[in-house]
């Protein structure tokens, strides 16, 4: 592996993200060749954290646009301060200004909301990290839009005419794979899978993000997390599940795993009603038995 990736892998572990050498390399080469990045994998399994990290990492600020169905071009872009603008032209009727030149002033940058996409090339220092999160909840006519914007890094306002990126910034798409992205978008990205981690790795995860909790418990909560994604779940748990089961454990003050604290806690890991009654209903005493079993190999 390239010297300045182990180093950047070594950052990456020091700001709390415990990175492969297929994810540190896919980030050192989007942000040398300066591309988008594009983290597919499932929910919950640290698509964001990557770009939280790289912001720390790079010294710089992290711009989130959480996409969501219904997105829409204001929202994401900008909008007018029409509250500002109403006010404007209120104090000018007041005044007897002459209406001449009014809609040029009301139509300025002090009355532009400026929204993440443009605020991501507005930055007037360093170029930031922008995280489009999500981008397969967006409809395509969105994804089609920022396309566009991905090309050249600038936008058009019809008031104001083009605004172009002062700072290029550091894009990382994430997607949960909810839809297919289209072809036009995976191009103009790198491309990066993430995978659920392993059982070593998710028992460094929990013992470096949950430090109070016991070793052999982390062990077990790791272990009891892989043999439930072995089920078909509506739901199936991510990472953030796993750490947010470790925190719980570590409140109660406990050591180690057993049926009735499993079942007490089923809501830390299982956000879906059809999947807690399925488990306790044909699966949880299974799981239990098979990840203890795990854990003691370990």
């Amino acid at each position: 592996m390239k010297p300045e990736v182990q180093q950047l892998q070594a950052t990456m572990r020091k700001l709390g993200y415990i990175a492969e050498p297929s994810i540190a390399t896919a980030v050192y080469l989007a942000e040398k060749m300066v591309k988008p990045l594009l983290i597919e994998g499932g929910a919950g399994v640290g698509k964001t954290e990557i770009a939280k990290v790289l912001a720390q990492q790079m010294g710089t600020e992290l711009i989130r646009l959480q996409c969501y169905q219904g997105l829409d071009v204001n929202t994401a872009l900008y909008e007018w301060n029409y509250q500002k603008q109403l006010l404007r032209l209120r104090i000018a009727s007041e005044q007897h200004e002459q209406p001449e030149g009014l809609e040029e002033l009301i139509f300025g940058r002090e009355y532009l909301l400026e929204r993440p996409l443009l605020s991501a090339i507005t930055q007037p220092d360093n170029a930031p990290v922008l995280l489009i999160d999500e981008i397969d909840r967006a409809d395509e006519g969105f994804e089609a839009f920022l396309l566009e914007l991905l090309s050249d890094f600038q936008v058009t306002i019809p008031e104001l005419g083009t605004i172009s990126a002062v700072h290029r910034p550091f894009v990382v798409l994430t997607s949960n794979r909810t839809r297919e992205l289209g072809d036009a978008i995976r191009r103009r990205c790198l491309y990066l899978y993430i995978e659920y981690p392993s059982l070593e790795k998710e028992i460094e995860i929990v013992r470096m993000k949950v430090p109070e909790t016991d070793e052999r418990l982390a062990t077990q909560i790791a272990a009891f997390m892989h043999e439930l994604r072995k089920h078909r779940l509506i739901k199936t748990p991510g990472v953030s599940e796993t750490l947010d089961w470790a925190r719980a454990l570590a409140t109660l003050h406990r050591d180690r795993l057993d049926p009735q604290i499993v079942e007490e806690t089923l809501g830390c890991v299982l956000k879906d009603r059809h999947d807690i009654d399925q488990l306790r209903d044909e699966a949880l005493e299974d799981v239990f038995t098979a990840a203890i079993t795990t854990a003691t190999r370990v």
